[in-house]
């Protein structure tokens, strides 16, 4: 989607300080009052058009367009995907501007290996990979990582200069531990092909957190706790101290230790779920949020403002913790918090000074608050470009989600603005004079939090099991935010709905 003007709300506004030039910017895709609605129960007039269609998908996110790219490809086209906002995407949802296309959050996809059947069988049909050979065009181009350090910049994310004789042995015992964890085959993606074969070992990890696992392990120096609290926040949104030890071995463990790539796009995972939206046109209904499910003798009602559709089976590929507000009857709660998310998009009209290794795709500052930033342009095959976009994320980590959500909500932009500057200067001191806008886009819900006790509760296993027509298949079923896991709830949903579906028909 081109970003303009009429896309940002509220208005644009404008960013200046003493000495620097004009930034302007806005906040982008907001839709915290539809989401209200549904919250509050608001009463919504009752649509006068219905239709009858076997299969209604709620959720055009990655685990909404897999259970229906799975549908199509096995030959059923009588389903509908209802998708609330005016593209499908989820938090894989990209935007343009003239410099480049970049993402609004999901921004790569690990390179999968021959045991990621269903990533491969998809990326096969897209084009990106052919005869086992993947192509190189998306293969994210060196150089990969950096990490600003020390008052420069050095090459990968793991802290290695400067360390002393401690942190380094420390280091190497957190490596050699989680290269121990993924030689058991226990820890994988997608996490069904190892959990059900977990030891009571293994499980009891979850009991406890990662911050507590690290210090019985005697990983207590600053570097490894860094690394360790980065990647939590990275995929959990969630401190070390905070997230289940299990997830946050998983982190490490579940990935081969030396993988090419990742497979990454200017526009990030938008690449992929706009490929699938055009294929699955056909099916998709686009602006169509869903406020209530009810169950009616033994089909299903589905109502959105437009229209009531008349289903046998619904998959509810829409956040799981949603569910509790719209279906009728309402399921128990859910057992998960979400981690809050602020993604920023600076486009910069040249690039500041360095120090150190050269700019990556991936740009972290240690022991900032923030995530740091991926540079769209990256992928481009010009040797120079003087105007860029970087991607800046932020998880909201420190303590509860729904503290943290009304933090994110209550700043303005020109608050989250100079947020992000601040952070930026600790690595670029000259960023203001180097960005002429930033749009933000606000994540309330952005990632489920596996904090201790998730990964084995019995109240999470259930929403695994399908029945009554009815089948989960958002990632957050996994409490894991991942691509793979997002596909394969997904899928996996569309299965039972395939034979569902048949025996009603």
């Amino acid at each position: 989607m081109k970003l303009t003007r009429r896309a940002l709300a509220p208005a644009l506004v404008g960013l200046t300080l003493k000495g620097a030039p004009r930034i302007e910017g806005g906040f982008a895709l907001e839709n915290v009052e539809q989401g209200h609605l549904l919250r509050d129960r608001a009463p919504l007039m009752r649509p006068r058009e219905s239709e009858r269609v076997p299969v209604v998908i709620v959720g055009g996110g990655m685990a909404g367009l897999s259970a229906a790219w799975w549908m199509e490809r096995q030959g059923f086209r009588d389903f509908r995907l209802l998708e609330m906002e005016n593209e499908a995407g989820g938090n894989a949802r990209g935007g343009e501007n003239e410099v480049s296309a970049y993402p609004w959050a999901a921004h790569y996809v690990p390179v999968p290996d021959t045991e990621a059947g269903l990533v491969r069988e998809l990326f096969t049909e897209l084009g990106l990979l052919r005869d086992g050979v993947w192509d190189e065009r998306w293969l994210c181009h060196a150089p990969k990582e950096r990490l600003f350090i020390h008052g420069r910049w050095e090459e990968g994310v793991e802290p290695h200069a400067a360390l002393t004789g401690e942190e380094r042995r420390q280091m190497e015992r957190f490596a050699t531990r989680m290269e121990e964890y993924r030689e058991t085959g226990r820890f994988t993606v997608p996490m069904e092909r190892g959990v059900a074969k977990s030891t009571a070992a293994e499980q009891a990890l979850d009991r406890i957190t990662m911050g507590e696992w690290m210090r019985r392990e005697g990983l207590t120096s600053a570097p490894v706790r860094w690394l360790a609290d980065y990647s939590t926040r990275d995929d959990y949104g969630t401190r070390v101290d905070d997230i289940s030890a299990w997830a946050g071995i998983h982190y490490f463990a579940a990935r081969q230790s030396e993988e090419k790539g990742p497979l990454t796009w200017p526009e990030g995972n938008a690449w992929v779920t706009r490929r699938l939206a055009t294929k699955l046109r056909t099916y998709v209904r686009n602006n169509s949020m869903v406020f209530r499910v009810e169950r009616a003798g033994v089909r299903w009602r589905v109502f959105t403002q437009s229209r009531v559709y008349e289903a046998d089976c619904v998959v509810w590929a829409a956040p799981t913790w949603l569910a509790s507000w719209v279906v009728d009857p309402p399921p128990p709660r859910w057992v998960m918090d979400t981690a809050p998310w602020l993604v920023s998009n600076l486009t910069l009209e040249r690039w500041p000074r360095e120090r150190g290794y050269p700019p990556c795709w991936d740009n972290v500052i240690y022991r900032s608050p923030s995530l740091g930033y991926v540079v769209a342009t990256h992928q481009n095959v010009a040797r120079h470009q003087e105007r860029t976009v970087w991607t800046h994320y932020w998880a909201l980590a420190d303590g509860r989600g729904a503290d943290q959500r009304r933090l994110l909500l209550g700043g303005d932009w020109h608050y989250w603005s100079e947020k992000v500057l601040a952070d930026l200067e600790r690595a670029h001191p000259d960023i203001r004079q180097c960005v002429s806008r930033i749009d933000i886009f606000r994540i309330a819900h952005a990632m489920p939090r596996p904090l201790p006790g998730v990964m084995f509760d019995e109240r999470r296993q259930a929403r695994l099991r399908p029945r009554d027509g009815f089948a989960y298949a958002n990632c957050d079923l996994s409490a894991l935010s991942l691509f793979e896991e997002a596909q394969y709830r997904g899928v996996e949903a569309a299965k039972y709905a395939l034979g569902f579906a048949g025996r009603g028909r």
